[in-house]
C-alpha cells in the first residue's frame, strides 16, 4: 500500500519470497503494521502453488492494493530483487526477507540513517537471529574489530546482531538492507543472478560494488528487526542440507572473491574457507572425520572450479539470467 507525505522519502519494501506460508503472512502483516507515513510493499512470489489460504491472502491484499503482488516463474533471490527494482517507486529501497518480524519503527530507522548524509549509499540493519540469540551467550559489543572491514575475512568477523553502535561496515544483511534509488539509477547497479542456490554472498557482493563507488554503508542498529530463520522455504530452491547446497556455497563465495578481491585478499578469504569449513575448525566446528574432510574439500574445488567457469560464460558476463536489462 503506497502512503504519501511531503516530509518523509517513499520507501519501497521490497520482498522476495519462495515456498511460504503462514510465515510469509505473518512477515507482510508485521510489514503493514508499520506507522512509517510513506511506503510501498512489493512482495515477488517464486512459489508455483501455495495453499489455499496463503494464496486467498495474498490475493486479498493485491486487491486491496496493499501490496503490489509478482509471480514469477523462476527461483532466484538476485533475480528477484531486480525484478522489484524495475517496479519501484520509492527513493528507497528496503530488502526483507520473508521470515522475518519487525517492530514499529524499523522503516522510519532507515529513513532516518540516510536523512541529511549524502555519502551514506546504504543502510545495514540490526538482525536478531531467533536461532542464534537463543544459543549463544556472546556479549554485546560497541564497535565491530578492524578485521571486519578487511574483505579477505571480514566475513569471520562482521556481527550484525550483537554490536550497539552505528558505525561504518563492509556488508549488509540480505534480510534488513536499504539502499538509495540512486545507487540503481545513477550508478546502474544490479544484483548479480550468477549466484546460486540460497544465493549467499550475493548481497556482499553488491554492497562491495557500492562502496566502488565512493558511497559508504552505515550500520544502523536502531533499524533492527526478528530474523526467524525458517528451515523450510525462503528465497531459493535448494535443501541447505543438498549436495547442490554445499557446491553452491563455495560456488557463491568464490564468486564474489573473484569479482571483488584482489589477489592478496583472495588468498586470505580461501585459506578462511578451508580452514572453517573443509578442516572444521572455529568457529565453524564441523567433523573432523577424514571422510567427511575430504568430501568437503571435494565440493571447495567444485565450487571454485564453477565459480571460474561462471565468470568465463561470455553470455552470462552482464549478470542478468532471469531479467533482461529493460525489466
Amino acid at each position: 500500500m503506497a502512503h504519501t507525505t511531503i516530509d518523509w522519502p517513499l520507501i519501497s519494501v521490497i520482498i522476495p519470497t519462495y515456498g511460504r506460508e503462514s510465515v510469509l503472512c505473518d512477515t507482510l502483516n508485521s510489514v503493514l503494521a508499520q506507522t512509517y507515513p510513506a511506503y510501498e510493499v512489493i512482495v515477488v512470489d517464486q512459489t508455483q502453488q501455495h495453499e489455499p489460504t496463503t494464496q486467498s491472502f495474498l490475493t486479498q491484499l493485491d486487491s486491496e492494493k496493499k501490496i503490489r503482488l509478482y509471480t514469477v516463474p523462476w527461483a532466484s533471490l538476485p533475480a528477484a530483487r531486480n525484478y522489484a527494482i524495475a517496479r519501484a517507486k520509492g527513493s528507497i529501497f528496503l530488502f526483507l526477507d520473508d521470515d522475518v518480524e519487525l517492530p514499529d519503527g524499523c522503516l522510519m530507522a532507515h529513513a532516518q540513517g540516510f536523512e541529511g548524509r549524502s555519502e551514506v549509499g546504504a543502510i545495514a540493519g540490526r538482525v536478531f537471529d531467533r536461532m542464534k540469540l537463543s544459543e549463544s551467550q556472546k556479549p554485546e559489543i560497541e564497535t565491530l574489530p578492524p578485521e571486519a572491514m578487511d574483505p579477505g575475512i571480514a566475513w569471520y568477523h562482521i556481527d550484525l546482531v550483537h554490536t550497539t553502535k552505528p558505525q561504518r561496515v563492509l556488508t549488509a544483511r540480505g534480510c534488513n538492507m536499504s539502499f538509495r534509488r540512486s545507487v540503481f539509477d545513477q550508478h546502474g547497479l544490479r544484483f548479480d543472478e550468477r549466484f546460486q542456490g540460497s544465493a549467499v554472498r550475493e548481497e556482499s557482493d553488491f554492497c562491495l560494488r557500492v562502496r566502488k563507488t565512493g558511497l559508504i554503508i552505515w550500520y544502523e542498529p536502531e533499524a533492527h528487526l526478528v530474523h526467524l530463520g525458517e528451515e523450510t522455504g525462503g528465497c531459493h530452491d535448494i535443501s541447505t542440507r543438498s549436495l547442490k547446497y554445499q557446491t553452491t556455497f563455495y560456488h557463491n563465495h568464490f564468486l564474489m572473491a573473484l569479482k571483488n578481491l584482489t589477489p592478496s585478499q583472495l588468498l586470505r578469504l580461501s585459506g578462511r574457507l578451508f580452514d572453517c569449513h573443509v578442516l572444521g575448525n572455529p568457529p565453524c566446528n564441523k567433523s573432523g572425520s577424514p571422510i567427511k574432510i575430504i568430501t568437503r574439500l571435494g565440493f571447495y574445488t567444485l565450487g571454485f572450479i564453477q565459480a571460474c567457469f561462471t565468470l568465463l560464460n561470455p553470455a552470462h558476463r552482464n549478470g542478468r539470467l532471469y531479467t533482461s536489462e529493460v525489466q
